[in-house]
């Protein structure tokens, strides 16, 4: 019986070949995407759950509490973790790790036989603890990683790096120059190499130093401070069968034995939570954390698309079934009549829309290998797609198969099982309003999905553009990023100034510890002259030069900016920007010039002259509100960074000529430069890449379902060829007789615009809450969609509706 059904379902498939093609290969295209976004999703749900004793590892976290707000972050101040390891008896091992936050790239140097310098800028490093490869694991090619941070000056290599530097040749016990702003320069012995994790980790380390040997072991073993510096991500290895929220009740009167007087001076509150670390990377309300985190939501948003590209497939397949039953209307008479059961016939369509199910599986397994190459480089994940590494996601989607090709062809097999035969047979067979009632409500359906879908697209390109040209404040074409990461291109800095001052490409060079777009984490708390500290707010600080300012072309509004010819702003002054007038209360910008704002730091005020303040300006990307900030000039600090405004468009001449001066000055360092403008860009990758995504899903959508319009025209065509027929010899014309085709399916569309507006109206206001400074959503964007989704069913219609239109009238007439 199984194989006759096969047969029949085989032969049906067969002899309805566009009909089949276009269920088979919409089923695949709605497969394919949720198979690729399911992969998607369980590896953003894999992170960090490799580690051998993941239950028993915990990220401490810090909830800074302040006027009201909650503000939980991943760091924590350097001591905290090892003073509570020696307070509860339930805390095994705990370790830190520290970006070195000041370094985009960071300088490695080899010195090999004949004295030749091999240099390399690398990303991603790191400072730990020697616990950190204790806690975590690690799979060590080289070393032992009990013991490769025991020792002073380690540093444990990622195979990638170590196979760039020396091949083959083994790692272990060579030598390394570190140059690092945030670090120092120092030499490294490679203590251990290890394979970078299959399996994903929000701690991306390329290289790992030791604390001591460097500039931050002072910072990080010899700084009583429990409140400030919280630059540091805290893990704890649990003793097992400990309560980890029986543990963090414990903190508050840990934070009050150790930190309660010196947080009610600054007029603050703490508290401390235990993240467990398969959480960490997709934990809701953990800001900023080793690396940035994944989004529930971002997920939810891809899962649910997914899942409606494949309810749009299985409703054309539906449409498409049902809109076909006059055809096999005698069919199912025939076979009543010589005695077939409602359950026999039911299984027979069932299983030929199980059979389109799992051929439509096939196609799309191979699409989804085809196209993972472009989803991986529109979502920037490395994705497995294997039996091996998958197999219960395979099982799952074999099960999918099946189940969407029965919920596909669960109501046409009852509906076509339904027919009477005698009135079949007498040919007084006629579809029921229910069925082109369902079969319109669902087309309504489908394009409510593509049209919200459209209007997402669209808002986001919005946004994005919006993004992309808003006034940032300060110049951000033609400024070139200079990176200092060794002490002797810090000390060269003056220098190439200098030579470059008479240049016909570069107007201006500055320098600074931090520019806009990149993490300035230097902030104070503060407050003005005639308040105390408990009225402080949080100033973020940057050390700049006398001309970084003008070079940055931010605006001033009152007082003036750094200049050589005030020498004696150094250290002592302040330039500020607008939002800090605001936030310390100043009645205008020209009222806050000559006044102090301070700091208090080991029980000394310091105090500081506002000598000028400028217009607000984003030194964060926009998802940021502006926040207070202050320049603060000091001409002889190691900054990271110098800025060159180039003169003119010929941008290659400007960075010959800063290249050729850098060569001079610097013999043994490669010249490495960035663009202002890009690095500010950089912000928005995340947003770019989910923008990219709803596009391609929006397209899928909308192919889906023309997939289905267009069967639907084409049968709608068929059934009317008679009347088309009859209405060309009385003279109409072919406009009038595609308007007569098209009308019926463009009111649908019309009511799915009317529907799906004003909810993805409410859906995109919702995702623009996101940024502090956004676009708005005006009747330019329904009007642009409905244009679009008019235009994309007409079209699709057309073609159908046209070529009934030009059809030969007698030719029709004389088959019926």
């Amino acid at each position: 019986m199984f194989r006759n059904y096969l047969k029949l379902a085989y032969r049906n498939l067969v002899k309805n070949k566009t009909l089949s093609f276009i269920n088979i290969f919409g089923l695949a295209i709605g497969l394919t995407s949720c198979m690729l976004i399911s992969v998607y999703i369980m590896h953003e749900l894999s992170y960090d759950q490799y580690h051998v004793n993941k239950d028993r590892i915990f990220q401490l976290n810090t909830d800074f509490m302040q006027e009201g707000e909650s503000k939980i972050a991943g760091n924590t101040s350097g001591g905290v973790g090892k003073l509570m390891q020696q307070e509860f008896s339930e805390i095994d091992k705990t370790a830190r790790l520290m970006r070195l936050y000041r370094d985009d790239k960071t300088l490695l140097q080899v010195t090999e036989a004949g004295s030749a310098i091999k240099s390399f800028y690398e990303t991603k490093g790191y400072l730990a603890d020697s616990g950190f490869f204790q806690i975590l694991t690690y799979d060590f090619k080289e070393g032992n990683p009990q013991t490769a941070l025991m020792e002073p000056s380690s540093i444990v290599l990622s195979e990638e790096i170590a196979s760039k530097i020396w091949g083959n040749q083994p790692a272990l016990n060579k030598v390394i120059r570190v140059s690092s702003s945030t670090n120092g320069d120092h030499d490294y012995r490679v203590t251990g190499v290890y394979k970078q994790p299959v399996n994903p980790t929000h701690i991306d380390a390329r290289f790992v130093l030791t604390f001591r040997g460097g500039n931050m072991d002072n910072m990080a073993n010899n700084n009583p401070s429990l409140v400030n510096n919280n630059m540091f991500y805290t893990y704890m290895l649990l003793k097992p069968g400990t309560d980890a929220g029986k543990l963090a009740a414990k903190f508050p009167a840990f934070i009050n034995t150790h930190m309660g007087e010196e947080l009610k001076g600054m007029g603050r509150q703490r508290n401390y939570l235990l993240t467990p670390i398969a959480d960490v990377y997709l934990h809701a309300g953990i800001e900023e954390n080793v690396t940035p985190g994944g989004s529930k939501r971002s997920l939810f948003i891809l899962g649910t698309i997914a899942l409606l590209t494949l309810l749009i497939a299985s409703i054309n397949f539906m449409n498409l079934a049902t809109s076909q039953s006059s055809k096999r209307a005698a069919e199912v008479g025939v076979r009543k009549v010589l005695g077939a059961e409602k359950r026999s016939l039911v299984n027979q369509y069932l299983g030929e829309a199980v059979l389109m199910s799992l051929v439509a599986m096939v196609i799309a397994f191979l699409l989804a290998q085809l196209l993972k190459p472009l989803f991986e480089n529109i979502s920037g994940k490395s994705l497995m797609i294997n039996f091996q590494q998958h197999a219960l996601l395979f099982v799952g989607f074999f099960a999918l198969a099946v189940i969407t090709g029965l919920l596909a062809g669960l109501y046409p097999a009852f509906y076509l099982s339904s027919f009477k035969p005698i009135k079949v047979l007498k040919g007084k067979f006629t579809n029921s309003l229910a069925a082109v009632s369902l079969r319109k409500g669902m087309v309504v359906f489908q394009f409510v999905i593509s049209i919200a879908l459209i209007v997402a697209s669209v808002v986001i390109a919005s946004q994005m553009k919006y993004m992309r040209s808003k006034d940032l404040g300060f110049q951000k074409d033609q400024q070139i990023i200079i990176p200092l990461r060794t002490a002797t291109a810090k000390a060269a800095r003056q220098s190439f100034k200098s030579e470059l001052a008479g240049s016909t490409h570069i107007s201006s060079i500055g320098s600074s510890m931090y520019y806009p777009g990149i993490d300035n984490v230097q902030d104070w708390l503060m407050y003005r002259q005639g308040k105390t500290a408990e009225d402080s707010k949080t100033v973020f600080i940057n050390l700049v030069d006398d001309s970084f300012l003008k070079t940055l072309g931010v605006q001033p509004v009152a007082g003036r900016l750094f200049s050589p010819e005030f020498t004696a702003d150094t250290l002592t002054r302040f330039v500020v920007n607008e939002e800090a007038i605001k936030e310390f209360g100043f009645a205008s910008p020209e009222d806050a010039i000559g006044k102090w704002l301070a700091s208090d730091w080991d029980g000394q005020q310091m105090q500081f002259t506002i000598v000028g303040v400028v217009k607000n300006f984003h030194f964060k990307d926009l998802h940021e509100a502006v926040q207070p900030f202050a320049f603060r000039m000091y001409p002889t600090a190691g900054f990271n960074y110098m800025i060159a405004h180039a003169k003119s468009a010929h941008i290659d001449q400007s960075l010959a000529s800063l290249e050729s001066t850098w060569k001079k000055l610097n013999p043994n360092e490669p010249f490495e430069y960035s663009f202002l403008d890009l690095d500010f860009q950089k912000n928005y990758e995340k947003d770019a890449r989910q923008a990219t995504l709803i596009n391609y899903f929006t397209v899928i959508a909308i192919l889906i379902s023309c997939l289905g319009l267009f069967a639907l025209a084409a049968f709608s065509a068929e059934q009317r060829t008679k009347e088309i027929g009859i209405r060309k010899v009385l003279g109409a014309s072919v406009s009038s007789v595609v308007g007569l085709l098209s009308v019926d399916f463009l009111k649908l569309v019309f009511i799915a615009v009317v529907i799906a507006s004003p909810l993805a109206w409410w859906a995109m206001e919702k995702w623009l809450q996101n940024f502090a400074f956004r676009t708005t959503i005006t009747w330019h964007v329904f009007a642009l969609t409905t244009v679009l989704a008019v235009a994309i069913a007409f079209i699709t219609i057309s073609f159908q509706s046209v070529k009934a239109a030009l059809a030969n009238p007698t030719k029709n007439l004389r088959t019926e």
